[in-house]
């Protein structure tokens, strides 16, 4: 049983999911998957690296820049070659290792594009205006060779990935879909649900990439982090109904005008105090979203320090 809160920290309880770092371990036919050595309560057990085909490999997702993820990737690789590197979206525990494999691998990074494309208008504007919030470790350099676009084919040996632009986690995420699967990248996984901190993250992008992929009907979905999802519409139906629930709660709380960190503490009860600053950061997305739909108004302006009231 997983119980997740709503901002991207989960607490596993009775979880099975606990590979070894650093094994290439087959997953399905054809889908090899190496697990990052970077547990943490936002990555859980660590990010999925995954390994599509054989002889010609597409690596999705290189992980972080760590030596030891770098050498365990180049031993399942031994003896094959690598024909595309694809990054779902440039957040440090997904995207940095690109460029080193790139090197050594000589095969293209490709990507939906810098750490700064797909933000929605309303981020925009916030960055425009000085909001540099995030914190989620953006990978600020990130740029691949290859900038891809929605409903682009992406012709591997494997067989091809269709490029899905699926923002609301980050503005350049992207999920992949291959035959009767899709790879997730973070906006859907299993194991808690995302973060999503302005600028990069965007409720309302995320609620409807989650209709997109929805609207796939696949099998499975592969994500960036815990064990494979394999009831797709259930649990995106959950993540969807989570998302409005968290709404409600928040336009339940300004019965009185409030600023992010008293509505934080007043909704989310359920999180240790230490991890406030994380929820905070969605609690604004929220706001931003309800400002948007002319539910609530920011006083003087939007941006995290507002006070907030309802229409």
């Amino acid at each position: 049983m997983i119980v997740a809160t709503g901002f991207g920290i989960g607490k596993a309880m009775d979880d099975v999911f606990d590979p070894a770092a650093g094994v290439a371990e087959a997953i399905a036919p054809g889908v090899r998957r190496v697990l990052a050595p970077n547990p943490s309560a936002m990555t859980y057990r660590g990010t999925n690296t995954y390994l599509l085909g054989q002889g010609r490999v597409t690596v999705i997702d290189p992980g972080p820049d760590d030596p030891a993820h770098g050498a365990a990737l180049m031993r399942a690789l031994a003896g094959e070659a690598v024909s595309h590197i694809v990054v779902t979206h440039s957040h440090l525990d997904h995207s940095p290792l690109a460029a080193r494999l790139a090197q050594q691998t000589g095969a293209e990074v490709w990507a939906f594009g810098g750490s700064e494309t797909g933000r929605s208008d309303v981020m925009r504007a916030l960055v425009a205006g000085g909001y540099d919030g995030g914190g989620e470790g953006v990978d600020a350099g990130f740029a691949p060779h290859r900038v891809v676009t929605d409903g682009e084919l992406i012709a591997t040996p494997a067989g091809a990935l269709r490029v899905l632009h699926t923002p609301g986690h980050m503005g350049n995420h992207i999920c992949l879909r291959w035959q009767d699967a899709v790879f997730s990248g973070d906006l859907v996984m299993g194991w808690a649900t995302s973060l999503v901190s302005p600028p990069d993250g965007d409720i309302s992008d995320f609620l409807a990439s989650c209709a997109k992929v929805r609207a796939e009907g696949a099998q499975v979905l592969y994500p960036g982090h815990g064990a494979p999802v394999t009831e797709p519409a259930v649990r995106i139906d959950w993540l969807i109904a989570h998302r409005m629930e968290r709404r409600a709660q928040v336009l339940a709380a300004l019965d009185v005008p409030r600023d992010v960190a008293a509505l934080t503490e007043v909704i989310y009860t359920d999180v240790a105090p230490a991890l406030w600053p994380i929820a905070a950061r969605n609690v604004f997305a929220q706001l931003v979203e309800l400002v948007g739909a002319g539910l609530v108004r920011a006083v003087p302006d939007l941006s995290p320090g507002a006070t907030f009231h309802k229409m």
